[in-house]
């Protein structure tokens, strides 16, 4: 039987399967500062545990991590790009750049993207699968361990939607800011979107604070649906209109992405 990756679980959950297991649920803290500040990889590094609770998680979960197949350093700037295998075989990328408050690092959410926007790489080969809470949080995870930095801000603009992998992409949230974990406030995270209007507008009834970046690359509706195809199903008034409502939902700012391509949308 597959083992569950306990890192995508929830304190709750965690709580839950303590009490199931016959175990004090206030070692559900203990395991989540092991996990999520402390980022250890395997169950025996948990040292104030009892060696029979050890074994219980071992025999139940798995801490998958991330491996580095390839990273390329900045001799400018200090960013580092990183690409991730998977426990499958996928891989993902990742990038840490370096800022004058602190280390920023931009998370993938999936592997490959099903948008088909046309300047982007990341739809070149197709959707593959959507990336777990643990497969992002390893992310963030492995830059540290590999870096010596603290991340102390994200951006979900890697590789894939996010607003496409909604409730993994809300339950790594949750898992981030939690309090008997990492707590990073919200307020440091970024997520990008390509206009997934009735996800922006699920996104604004969660009151997390994230700010929103729209990825829009054109002023027009015939311009943006030729380079960005979700814009044949949301066009630009109605992207806009969930651009309102977000603001007005939750106060956060929201940023606009523009590349110019010569040619296309650069007048």
């Amino acid at each position: 039987m597959a083992k569950t990756d306990i890192l995508s679980l929830s304190f709750g959950e965690l709580s839950e399967w303590l009490e199931d297991a016959g175990e004090p649920k206030f070692r559900a803290k203990q395991i989540f500062t092991w996990l999520h500040s402390r980022k250890v990889t395997d169950f025996s590094e948990m040292t104030d545990l009892p060696l029979s609770l050890r074994t219980k998680l071992s025999d139940s979960f798995c801490i998958n991590r991330l491996i580095v197949v390839k990273r390329l350093e900045s001799a400018i700037d200090n960013t580092v790009k990183y690409l991730y295998g998977l426990s499958d075989g996928s891989l993902i990328e990742s990038v840490l750049m370096a800022y004058r408050h602190g280390d920023s690092l931009c998370v993938s959410t999936q592997v490959g993207c099903r948008m088909g926007c046309r300047f982007c790489a990341s739809t070149i080969a197709g959707f593959v699968r959507n990336l777990t809470p643990g497969e992002m949080l390893g992310q963030i995870y492995e830059a540290e361990r590999d870096s010596g930095r603290t991340v102390s801000s994200l951006v979900l603009m890697g590789i894939g939607e996010p607003l496409d992998n909604y409730d993994n992409v809300l339950q790594f949230l949750r898992l981030l800011s939690a309090p008997q974990g990492r707590g990073m406030s919200l307020r440091h995270v970024t997520l990008s979107t390509c206009g997934l209007v009735p996800m922006i507008d699920r996104l604004a009834g969660e009151g997390l604070g994230l700010t929103l970046s729209v990825s829009l690359h054109a002023a027009d509706d015939a311009h943006r649906s030729e380079i960005m195809p979700v814009n044949r199903k949301y066009s630009i008034d109605k992207l806009l209109g969930a651009c309102r409502r977000y603001f007005e939902a939750t106060g956060r700012r929201i940023t606009f992405e523009y590349a110019v391509i010569d040619g296309v949308n650069g007048t």
